[in-house]
């Protein structure tokens, strides 16, 4: 009986919102994170990154490079591993059409397409996260460089809109 709850219970796909506020100093950070808790939304799905709080690597805000690196690896097998296959399969087609003895050279060709494919793979998948999410990254760790706080806001997407809801409220200038 549990495990069938279990099993009920992890087929469901929780998808997840965030939304990051800059703070100028850490007095607004504060003001801001006990203003959304005024509002109902819980500690839980609040962070403040920055110093004295948490560190950017403790909620997941990596490096440029890190990512850069983590997307040109990801892309890389996979490129690799498709070209060797379509390669494989083109060597193979090659052979059955024309009847002829599979020789090491055609082989050599399935490697080379996954070799080059793989590189190739390497290159856009560095170039799409260093320019991506890597971009991203580097814009929120340069303000906290500069000494500024980040508040990020994570959960369902309903809780993430009333919090910027609630935001804008209190931000907005009102002219009378």
């Amino acid at each position: 009986m549990n495990l069938t709850r279990f099993l009920r219970r992890t087929r469901r796909i929780h998808r997840s919102h965030l939304a990051i506020v800059v703070l100028p100093n850490e007095a607004a950070a504060f003001q801001t994170y006990r203003l959304l808790q005024y509002h109902g939304i819980s500690p839980e799905h609040l962070a403040i990154v920055g110093e004295g709080y948490s560190s950017p690597e403790r909620v997941g805000l990596l490096e440029p490079m890190q990512i850069a690196v983590s997307k040109a690896r990801r892309l890389s097998i996979f490129a690799g591993s498709l070209g060797s296959a379509v390669g494989m399969v083109m060597i193979l087609l090659m052979h059955w059409h024309t009847g002829g003895v599979l020789s090491f050279t055609a082989f050599l060709a399935v490697l080379a397409i996954g070799i080059v494919s793989g590189f190739l793979g390497a290159v856009i998948g560095a170039l799409f996260g260093f320019l991506g999410e890597g971009s991203t990254a580097g814009i929120y760790r340069h303000h906290l460089r500069r000494g500024h706080y980040l508040l990020m806001m994570e959960g369902p997407e309903t809780l993430v809109r009333w919090g910027q809801e609630v935001l804008n409220y209190y931000s907005a200038t009102k002219a009378y």
